[in-house]
């Protein structure tokens, strides 16, 4: 075997060696992929499966409220604002709250996205409320409505929507039913007493 061979040979020889020593010190990372797939897919799973009743949210005063106490009856949730063209709807949302008290919940959840609209405290919506249209139905502490800061309660309702209907501006509606769907959708326009909305709740 000549020099030069003999050289090739051995470099050959090393290559094959080194070769052997990484595949066998090399991790599998197929298992972590496999884990990151696992954790996504049920991420995903839950969103897709968490009920309305399973929410827990604080009132406008801080207090701790069950969605489960909700169970058996329709539900509109509003998203409100106290300086918006369409505030004056808090007056029909207390009307339908006082009239048809016994078939459908309303629940207000004062949101700044639209305008900026909403910016006092959330002692400060209680009190506006209160003064000047007697609210007494549910309001929840101040939450973000769109955007990637929204509360998990808005993303499942525009995930759970019948078209994916997601908040375009105040005073928007869902209609949640009495097994805990959301089964309409209504942009600000449609007033709280309207025939459409009766209609939808009745």
């Amino acid at each position: 075997m000549t020099r030069e061979a003999k050289f090739l040979f051995q470099t050959l020889v090393f290559i094959l060696l080194l070769a052997a020593v990484v595949s066998w010190a090399a991790p599998d990372l197929s298992p972590i992929s496999d884990i990151t797939n696992r954790n996504t897919i049920m991420e995903n799973t839950s969103a897709e499966t968490k009920g309305f009743y399973s929410f827990k949210m604080k009132s406008v005063d801080g207090k701790d409220v069950d969605f489960s106490q909700y169970k058996g009856k329709k539900v509109l949730v509003v998203n409100t604002a106290s300086e918006c063209g369409y505030t004056k709807q808090y007056a029909d949302l207390q009307k339908l709250h006082e009239t048809y008290g016994n078939k459908v919940i309303v629940l207000g959840f004062p949101a700044n996205n639209f305008g900026g609209q909403e910016p006092g405290s959330n002692e400060d919506i209680a009190a506006f409320c209160q003064k000047n249209f007697g609210v007494t139905f549910p309001l929840f502490e101040k939450i973000s409505v769109v955007g990637d800061d929204r509360a998990p309660l808005y993303t499942w309702l525009e995930q759970n929507s019948p078209n994916k209907d997601k908040p375009s501006w105040n005073f928007c509606k869902y209609l949640i039913n009495e097994q805990g769907k959301v089964v309409a959708f209504f942009p600000s326009k449609v007033n709280p007493m309207g025939e459409e909305l009766i209609a939808a709740i009745k």
